[in-house]
């Protein structure tokens, strides 16, 4: 038997119970992997609360790194033995051991720990999909990131400085301006004391930025919206505060023709080739030193709704691992 979290109704962290599992054999395509740490993501709460709908009961968490214990039919680019990560997997990460299609396995390099692949994989990916893919950074580029001094959001900041990309990050307390500071933010804002869309202009000579990430989402929008430049690009990647209620298309023009998406992981790392190379990317970044993966908070996977409590309260500050 194994121990893992299994939610029968959504609700809040009470919903999460500490049970065991049996874990069978892998079938066709999949791989049983031991997990030794795994990864807290908001995205687990959304699913947690019924946000996201997922057929209950079943599991949470996305993220996690391990080593493989068997695989099954079909299954050759991973073996027994091997060290591997993963965050685009079906829900059931919150185990000490679980069956996971092998496609979404990827080896892990050496010099690269479990605790700092747990704590990575989704948030890094992200960051690597975010400044490469839906906006194609470069080196002098001005940019507004929601949330810098979370586990995105630090990784962001390192990310852009290594670019040479001007982030402006936002926070709720000194202390995580001060964090974010220390990342690599170009200017730091803490929205408790200063209203950030105002402060964006005084720093850019009125001109606004050219692309907002924003996961806060209904607290954060229409200011966001304010702080991009003509043709500006509103990324919407989460919604922490709550879903971004309608709006006319018309907001957009009014303020400059402006663009908005909403991307996700899952859409940009959809075939094999796209998922070894945003990992490979990350790998390469963290590796090489550029980006360093701060481990803030780990709890104990039968803690789980602690951490859940924790986060969604803003309490949690760069990454939070779980250790089952």
């Amino acid at each position: 038997m194994s121990k893992a979290i299994r939610i029968s109704r959504t609700g809040g962290p009470e919903v999460m119970e500490y049970v065991d599992v049996q874990v069978g054999a892998p079938g066709a395509g999949e791989a049983t992997v031991r997990n030794e740490a795994i990864g807290l993501n908001f995205i687990d709460v959304y699913f947690r609360t019924g946000l996201y709908p997922q057929p209950l009961p079943g599991g949470l968490g996305k993220e996690g790194a391990g080593v493989v214990e068997a695989v099954g039919e079909g299954v050759t680019h991973v073996k027994p033995g091997d060290r591997v990560a993963y965050a685009t997997a079906p829900n059931g990460a919150y185990a000490e051991k679980l069956n996971i299609p092998a496609s979404a396995l990827l080896k892990l390099p050496d010099n690269i720990s479990f605790e700092t692949a747990a704590a990575m994989m989704l948030q890094g990916m992200t960051v690597q999909y975010l400044l490469h893919g839906t906006a194609q950074l470069k080196a002098g580029d001005t940019v507004l990131f929601h949330a810098a001094a979370g586990g995105v959001g630090l990784i962001a900041c390192q990310w852009a400085k290594a670019l040479g990309v001007n982030l402006i990050g936002t926070v709720g307390s000194d202390e995580k301006a001060r964090l974010a500071a220390d990342a690599g933010a170009a200017h730091v804002i803490n929205y408790n004391k200063e209203n950030f869309t105002q402060r964006v202009k005084e720093i850019t000579g009125g001109k606004g930025v050219s692309v907002v990430y924003d996961s806060i989402g209904k607290d954060t929008f229409t200011g966001s919206l304010d702080a991009l430049a003509p043709r500006g690009l509103m990324v919407s990647f989460g919604n922490a505060s709550g879903p971004v209620p309608p709006f006319a298309l018309s907001e957009l023009a009014s303020r400059g023709s402006l663009f908005i998406t909403r991307p996700s992981l899952f859409a940009y790392t959809s075939t094999r080739a796209e998922l070894e190379a945003c990992a490979e990317s990350l790998f390469d970044v963290v590796g090489s030193g550029q980006v360093k993966i701060d481990i803030h908070q780990r709890y104990n996977l039968a803690n789980v709704a602690q951490a859940h409590i924790d986060l969604e309260s803003r309490k949690t500050t760069g990454s939070t691992i779980i250790l089952p």
